[in-house]
């Protein structure tokens, strides 16, 4: 049954004094920890967004840039999860780091990253992902494989001269700007740490201890 799955975490307490004033800062500590144990994929992430009317959804998808400015990451703007985040432009981002019993979550307004620095993105990327991006009509619904195949190849023989792929205007990046950002460090019998990181209108942070 699913009630014995439970694990007894017994990472180490995460106490206030330890905490960088600045959530940024702290996210790298954490992140730098998890590129240190070498786990795969360590900026996959869940994005969680909603419809106009509050109906929810979510999918893991990677982070590529986290700065003072926020979390960025990159999509088809036609997709499902691009559509909602021009319409309703808030979401959460959520990190889940097993190998540390580590969670942070993410809440904030999201906006378009520039589009100089999506198509500076877009042409770094593997010619095929690129080609991919360009392809592919992401969420909509297609008749069979064969389509999406086709596709690629008409793509491919488009820009077969092309030592770079133009950026499509359907795809580009995302900035999240955080208004809230809480770390979650798993402790034994279900009394985990937890810290929440709320912005003031005033400028910096307010910190606040969570009950698990």
């Amino acid at each position: 049954m699913l009630v014995n799955l439970s694990e007894n975490y017994d990472a180490p307490s995460l106490m206030r004094e330890e905490l960088d004033e600045d959530p940024i800062e702290q996210f790298n500590k954490w992140f730098e920890d998890v590129l240190e144990i070498k786990i795969r994929m360590p900026n996959a992430m869940t994005l969680a967004t909603c419809t106009q009317d509050g109906t929810p959804s979510a999918r893991v998808v990677l982070l590529k840039e986290c700065t003072q400015k926020g979390f960025t990451f990159y999509t088809n703007y036609q997709s499902q999860k691009g559509q909602e985040l021009v319409v309703n432009p808030k979401a959460a981002l959520v990190f889940y780091w097993v190998e540390l019993h580590r969670q942070v979550c993410i809440r904030g307004k999201v906006v378009k990253e520039n589009a100089a620095v999506s198509t500076q993105y877009f042409q770094s990327r593997p010619r095929e992902s690129q080609i991919g991006a360009w392809a592919s009509p992401q969420s909509s619904v297609i008749a069979n494989r064969e389509v999406l195949d086709k596709q690629v190849l008409e793509v491919q023989e488009k820009f077969a001269e092309a030592e770079k792929l133009p950026r499509p205007e359907h795809w580009g990046g995302f900035l999240l700007k955080p208004e809230v950002i809480e770390f979650w460090q798993g402790r034994p019998n279900r009394l985990h740490d937890r810290f929440r990181y709320s912005r003031r209108k005033e400028g910096g942070w307010e910190i606040n201890r969570l009950a698990p």
